[in-house]
């Protein structure tokens, strides 16, 4: 018997060096394709610096960078996820952005101690999809509030 009131989370799946990541599609704004980014003095070394979206500034972080990964050259693949969170738009450089899927909500697990090389201060939980393990991301934790500071700042 099929289980009928099964609930899903709607997400993006992007890729950083080997993993696949996920954030909640109602989190995200747009997906663009790397742009020329304007450099920022004095900001975190994760943040690249700003772009400018349909006439909005909008600051940019490398999550390569933020989550301690080598940085990799820009390629035809990179994207910029442009993602909400409360009053604030932040784009995040990731390697690819891929598809977009449904997530069983039973499917997720709390995150172990150790996944990959992320902080599991990030991470909200693990998912495994179709023989994909998926991280899912806590955007709340990944833009903490000292960094989201500074990136206030940039905006105003």
């Amino acid at each position: 018997m099929a289980n009928e009131s099964a609930t899903y989370r709607k997400s993006i799946v992007f890729q950083l060096k080997d993993e696949s990541y996920a954030l909640p599609v109602d989190q995200i704004g747009l997906i663009e394709r790397m742009q020329p980014i304007t450099r920022v003095p004095q900001t975190a070394p994760f943040v690249k610096g700003v772009i400018n979206l349909r006439g909005v500034v909008t600051p940019v972080i490398d999550l390569r960078i933020r989550f301690g990964l080598d940085p990799k050259e820009i390629d035809e693949a990179t994207r910029i996820i442009i993602v909400h969170l409360e009053e604030m738009e932040v784009g995040l450089v990731v390697d690819a952005a891929n598809d977009v899927i449904d997530i069983p909500e039973d499917a997720i697990e709390p995150a172990p101690e150790l996944v990959g090389t992320v902080d599991v201060d990030y991470i909200d939980g693990v998912a495994k999809v179709d023989q994909r393990l998926l991280i899912l991301l806590n955007l709340g934790k990944v833009l903490a509030k000292e960094e989201v500071n500074d990136l206030n700042v940039l905006e105003g």
